[in-house]
Formats: C-alpha cells, sequence, structure tokens
C-alpha cells in the first residue's frame, strides 16, 4: 500500500479497515517541552518533528465563571493554592506539572449547583465567549495544510462535573441525591452539543471528536457499570449521537482502570479508546482480544518503561505489543499516560522509530 497521509491512515484506523502502518499521536507535560526544546536540541514543532498523524483542539471552556481570574490563597516553596472559577480550591505544583490536589468545593448542594452554577451555564446569550474560534480556525488550517487528522477535543460530563462538585461530592450524591447529579449531567451535555454546533456551522467540522472523561482509579472506575448506566450514558449517548450525526468518529480518553464500563461506552457510540493505562491495571492485550473487532485503541504503551531510558527494555515492551494489535488495523501508538521530561528526547524519537518500524503492514 501507497503511504497514507495522517488524516487518511487516522481515519482507516478509526474504521479499522487496512492501513500502512498504525497510527502516531502523544501527549506531553509543559515542562517536557521546555526540558527537550531548550536543553536537548528538539525543534519545537512536536507533531512535525515526530510525524504524529493528527492535530487536537480544545476550543471551549465550561468553568461556571467564564471571567474569573484565579485567586492565589496560599503557597510554600513547592505549592500555590488557588480559587477557581469553579468555587473550588486547588493545589498545584510550581515545579513541575501534575493533576492538581483537590482541597475543597463551594458548590456542594443541589441548591448551589442550581442558584449559582447552572443559570451561567445554560446562558446561551455567553455561549460565543465559552468558544475561541480563532485557534480552532488555526488548528484545522494547520491540520489541512499537512493533510493530518483533525480532532476537536473537550471534556465530557463526567469531567465537567467533578471540578465543580469534587469527586466524593459527586459519587455521593448519586446515592443521595440522584436527580441533581442527573440534571448537571444533561445540562453539561446539551450545552456541549450546543456550542459544537455553533462552532462547526461558523468554522466547519473537524474529522473527529475526543472527548476526555477520566472514570478511574488504580483497580477501579469511579462508580459501577449500573450506575455509568443511569448517570453517564444519557448524557454520552446524546453527545456522541450528535458526532455521529455529522459522520464523525469519537475517541474516549480516561485514566484509570475504566474496562468494566467499555460495554457502556461502546453502546454509546465509542469508536476508540485511549489512553489504556497500565500501571492503573489496564491491560492492551486483554482488551484488543476481548474488543478487537469492535473498537480501536490508542495507548497502553507503558510510560514507566519510557522513564528508564533503556533502550532493551523499550523493545521488549513494544514487540510485546505492537505485532498483536496492529492485527485487526485499529491502533494508534501513544504511551498510557504523559511523556514527563524525566524521558530524553532521544529515548522518545528512539521509542517513535521502533514502534513504526514494528507497526508497519508490509
Amino acid at each position: 500500500m501507497e503511504q497514507l497521509t495522517g488524516k487518511e491512515r487516522m481515519s482507516r484506523i478509526l474504521r479499522r479497515e487496512p492501513a500502512d502502518r498504525v497510527g502516531l499521536y502523544e501527549h506531553f507535560w509543559n515542562d517536557t517541552y521546555a526540558e527537550w526544546v531548550s536543553n536537548q536540541g528538539c525543534p519545537g514543532d512536536f507533531t512535525a518533528e515526530f510525524g504524529f498523524d493528527m492535530v487536537e483542539c480544545w476550543p471551549t471552556n465550561f468553568t461556571a465563571r467564564i471571567d474569573f481570574q484565579p485567586v492565589k490563597i496560599s503557597e510554600d516553596e513547592d505549592t500555590a493554592t488557588y480559587l477557581d472559577g469553579n468555587w473550588a480550591t486547588l493545589r498545584r505544583h510550581k515545579k513541575h506539572d501534575s493533576t492538581p490536589e483537590h482541597i475543597g468545593f463551594g458548590i456542594d448542594s443541589r441548591e448551589k449547583w442550581e442558584e449559582l452554577v447552572k443559570p451561567l451555564i445554560t446562558n446561551e446569550a455567553d455561549l460565543e465567549r465559552r468558544i475561541n474560534f480563532e485557534a480552532y480556525r488555526q488548528t484545522k488550517k494547520y491540520a489541512e495544510e499537512r493533510q493530518l487528522f483533525f480532532v476537536w477535543s473537550g471534556t465530557n460530563v463526567f469531567e465537567l462535573m467533578h471540578p465543580l462538585v469534587g469527586h466524593e461530592e459527586l459519587l455521593a450524591a448519586m446515592i443521595y441525591d440522584p436527580d441533581w447529579v442527573i440534571d448537571m449531567a444533561q445540562t453539561y451535555a446539551e450545552m456541549t452539543v450546543k456550542a459544537q454546533k455553533l462552532l462547526f456551522e461558523r468554522e466547519g467540522k473537524p474529522d473527529g471528536i475526543w472527548y476526555y472523561e477520566d472514570m478511574g482509579y488504580k483497580g477501579a472506575p469511579f462508580m459501577s457499570p449500573a450506575f455509568y448506566d443511569k448517570f453517564l450514558y444519557p448524557a454520552h449517548k446524546y453527545t456522541f449521537d450528535f458526532a455521529k450525526s455529522l459522520d464523525l468518529p469519537v475517541i474516549v480518553h480516561s485514566c484509570g482502570f475504566v474496562e468494566p464500563l467499555v460495554d457502556g461506552l461502546l453502546r454509546a457510540g465509542m469508536d476508540m479508546l485511549q489512553v489504556i493505562e497500565v500501571k492503573a491495571g489496564m491491560d492492551l492485550l486483554r482488551l484488543y482480544e476481548k474488543y478487537g473487532k469492535r473498537l480501536s485503541f490508542m495507548g497502553g504503551i507503558d510510560v514507566r518503561v519510557l522513564y528508564s531510558n533503556d533502550k532493551k527494555l523499550i523493545d521488549e515492551e513494544l514487540e510485546k505489543k505492537i505485532p498483536v494489535v496492529k492485527q485487526g488495523y485499529g491502533y494508534a501508538v501513544h504511551s498510557d499516560h504523559s511523556i514527563p521530561k524525566t524521558v530524553n528526547y532521544e529515548t522518545y524519537k528512539y521509542f517513535v522509530k521502533k514502534a513504526l518500524e514494528l507497526g508497519r503492514y508490509d
């Protein structure tokens, strides 16, 4: 087969149709960019440098108070604590990128949601201000000029609710006030689709939709499949159905162990699962064996192997997985999380070269 463009390749991989090689994409922590570009000689455009097949744009902002500037409450040598536009208090590391520590959440009841947040989220007069049209336009142009697969990226409802009320409150409310959770999920789903409609009508549709939805932790999802069906499935179906109405495939990112939720996500319309986090208990080969005829995959390569900067260990990880999962044509290479600065630039170049050698369809 002749060499495909990134757009052609990813389109085929998402449909599990024959391609010239497996796909390629990656995420990096911000301080990895700084380290590699400043100190290790890496060019600034990682997409071009590594030959990624796709680009994404995250153009919407559903923070409740969109004009609110975070207020620093306290800091020490290593961290700073802020109050954000969702009335949430979060502690962030100053010396490296990481997920923020949850300190407190001001929206802790249905009454506060209905009084403070819902009127802001559903105010259609502000909807345009929640969309970065220019960023979408420029990224779409970049992709078209290079024939890359272009995706709209953003959070779905679980990843919009928990930054507002916190994981503990959200999960407890599924038991003590289920109607509140259902209302939040449907509100965010409807406003997400309204924002997409407005954006796509004005700037044109993307090649795919990528939802970020971290629904698991180590060894388990945050909810049972039954609770997924009750609280998240209707909102996922609503948002995924809109994508499918435009003939757009749906990629779902979730950190953590989410294998028990895969059946529900497939029923909702998911086409590809990403990131398949090994240290949380996810197993790319097991998932491929179970779902490979119905689902495409991106990720599942243990990033801790890359931490070692040991080429032999990288070879072993890739040789164990890629020859198997490439068989169904539905696989794109990606680590099982994001690449930290502890991974050397030369190590990552080797990783890409080896992965694509193994991933060719000769």
